[in-house]
């Protein structure tokens, strides 16, 4: 893991993200339609832009999260955590007379990290400018034509390239000739732990409320008018975000795994959702925690070890320290 964890954090690390699909909407009001539906503003967005959103029910629980990618014809939506199949379903029930179709992409979504992320793909000839968070541009890697994207929901500086299916494996091993250092899923965790992103399927699924994940300001717009959710999203601002359990960082004294309860004098207050053991903090988790022992600094057990539970990301813990 260290020499993958080293690239992705001062050079560049590329791993595959089959749990992600896209789906393309087109039609003149694609946009007014994905705004009327979604969690956050994409209404004024220009070709090239994006923003992440989430895609709610009625009573608030969260469904998918996504990227939103505008282009000159089309908007596409990069779904995280193998829920395309719902989002087309739920924005095809919602579309009733829109004039609005859907369809998939066959393409499959690598993720590009590290520093050196654009310098590798300029050695492709895939020159990347300064992007917006979840901006995106065209681009050819391999030959073979990719959507580049600045991806907020990536750890240590990511971007996700979109490459057909048919081309993606010649993509990958060109990024890897260039100097990209693959990366497993146990590197990915522990640098999403560290830097805080938790992902829907791993850490969010339908049972959760956008206020418990602590990705509300990057998921929501609070100045748009009506979509799918909003009276909860509006009453749990009203009172404060006052949620029940709060998305958290765990420093452990031993390695956890998902799934382990967080306890508290023996009785269950949390649940660790990805757990790994960071070549600079050591055993290191992420999870929801009972708002009575959600604040920083609040003394908890994984699996009967101890832990002391932190704000994520893991770099805002000032109390941290690296590993000796």
């Amino acid at each position: 893991m260290e020499t993958g964890y080293a690239a992705a954090r001062q050079g560049a690390a590329l791993v595959d993200l089959p749990d992600r699909g896209v789906l393309a909407v087109t039609g003149a009001l694609r946009q007014k339609f994905l705004h009327g539906v979604l969690s956050n503003d994409v209404l004024g967005l220009l070709p090239g832009q994006g923003r992440r959103a989430a895609l709610m029910d009625a009573k608030g629980h969260l469904l998918a999260f996504m990227r939103v990618l505008v282009g000159q014809t089309e908007a596409w939506l990069e779904v995280a955590g193998k829920r395309t199949d719902v989002v087309e379903e739920r924005l095809t029930f919602y579309r009733v007379a829109a004039p609005v179709r859907f369809h998939r992409r066959p393409v499959e979504v690598l993720a590009l990290l590290g520093p050196r992320a654009r310098d590798v793909l300029a050695r492709m000839g895939c020159a990347v400018p300064d992007l917006e968070p979840d901006a995106h541009v065209a681009g050819a890697v391999a030959g073979q034509p990719v959507l580049v994207a600045r991806a907020g929901d990536m750890p240590a500086q990511g971007y996700v390239l979109h490459a057909e299916s048919a081309a993606a494996a010649a993509a990958a091993a060109a990024l890897e000739g260039a100097g990209a250092v693959p990366i497993g899923r146990e590197t990915l965790d522990v640098l999403r732990i560290e830097d805080g992103r938790p992902w829907y399927g791993p850490d969010i699924t339908e049972d959760n409320l956008l206020h418990e994940t602590g990705l509300l300001g990057e998921y929501h717009s609070p100045t748009k008018g009506c979509y799918v959710g909003q009276e909860v999203i509006a009453r749990l601002d009203a009172r404060g975000g006052n949620v029940n359990k709060m998305m958290r960082g765990l420093r452990l004294s031993a390695p956890a795994r998902a799934g382990l309860a967080v306890a508290f004098e023996g009785k269950d207050v949390g649940r660790v959702t990805t757990a790994g053991v960071s070549p600079r903090l050591g055993p290191v988790a992420m999870g929801y925690v009972h708002r009575s022992r959600s604040e920083p600094g609040a003394t908890v057990e994984v699996d009967g070890a101890a832990a002391t539970v932190v704000t994520l990301p893991f770099e805002a813990d000032a109390t941290a320290e690296t590993r000796p």
